[in-house]
């Protein structure tokens, strides 16, 4: 018993959680101390960064370089986390405006927005292995699958979802496009597969419900929401956030019912959201206020908040032991 409890103390000791967020005004990633709320160190990235993920073993963190108004992105920017630097710069093979992603193990999916594509680079290898079409306009969002047989987009500009079928890729990808919500932003997948939830920022947008299986809209959630940004389960699925950024409200769905069961008064301009690896706190990126929010998902309620920078946006969450 006691081996066993001091394996768990020095185990918690070990832990070197970093909250990373992208300030896209400022261009630069700050790597956050979750507990203490405390910005532990900056570096630059390439102009407007808009998302960030880490790899599966939290050492390795890839930022989209979006890009500004007149000059779109063309860099992925790869971070070693513990080291708080950068290790390379990507220049991407004619993709334009990358911008949302998602791990899984080392390989990093991404959205080309301005080339309506999806892309995966793999981290070990350091290239760029598979590319895509969604064959829609404003390719924002993503979500993978477990297994990576799938992947979801939110096309702002298609008003749809497009599927892309990986069974049998490279060889051959199956692509379905699905009509969604006007202007689907915010997007996830529910922790147990089931159903792609995606948020149009309309306001008469609305929930989309996609069954995974099926691939078809089986249901429409109505919302309150004047613009809403994004949108994400709790780790045990029973609730879905949705950030709507000119309400300066965070809005917590009951997964099963559809109901809005608590708004949360935010600071201006809610926009990324993020959750530690328990689940028990929910970071907001409020972009006007230029800081991260931090909510307990016991009591929905603010509990701190941490001042990052210029426009804070995109967020990711590195459990990484301290090497």
């Amino acid at each position: 018993m006691k081996v066993a409890l001091a394996s768990l103390l020095l185990a918690a000791t070990l832990r070197a959680d970093t909250l990373l967020v992208l300030n896209k005004r400022d261009a630069v990633l700050a790597f956050v101390d979750p507990a203490a709320l405390k910005v532990l160190a900056r570096i630059p990235t390439g102009e407007g960064p808009h998302e960030v993920a880490v790899s599966d073993d939290g050492k390795t963190a890839v930022v989209c370089n979006y890009g500004t108004g007149p000059n779109p992105g063309t860099t992925l920017m790869v971070v070693d986390v513990a080291a708080r630097k950068e290790l390379r710069r990507l220049t991407l093979p004619g993709l334009l405006r990358p911008h949302g992603i998602q791990a899984v193990g080392s390989r990093f999916y991404f959205t080309a927005e301005g080339s309506r594509a999806v892309a995966r680079y793999d981290a070990a290898s350091d290239r760029i292995d598979w590319i895509g079409g969604t064959g829609a306009e404003v390719t924002h969002m993503l979500v993978v699958v477990p297994g990576e047989k799938k992947i979801y987009t939110a096309n702002i500009g298609g008003n749809s979802v497009s599927m892309l079928d990986l069974t049998n890729a490279p060889r051959q990808t199956v692509l379905k496009q699905i009509a969604v919500a006007k202007g689907p932003e915010g997007i996830d997948l529910a922790p147990d597969g089931s159903a792609v939830w995606v948020a149009g920022r309309t306001p008469e947008g609305g929930i989309s419900v996609i069954d995974a299986k099926t691939d078809a809209v089986v249901r429409t959630i109505p919302t309150t929401t004047k613009f809403a940004n994004r949108l994400k389960f709790t780790r045990d699925g029973k609730f879905a956030l949705v950030s709507d950024v000119a309400n300066n409200a965070l809005l917590v769905f009951n997964a099963a019912t559809g109901e809005v069961v608590k708004t949360i008064a935010t600071g201006a301009g809610p926009s990324g959201i993020q959750l530690d690896e328990a689940g028990k706190r929910v970071y907001v990126a409020c972009a006007g206020a230029g800081k991260v929010q931090v909510i307990d998902s016991g009591t929905w309620s603010v509990v701190g908040d941490v001042e990052t920078g210029t426009e804070p946006d995109g967020m990711a969450y590195s459990a990484a032991p301290n090497p």
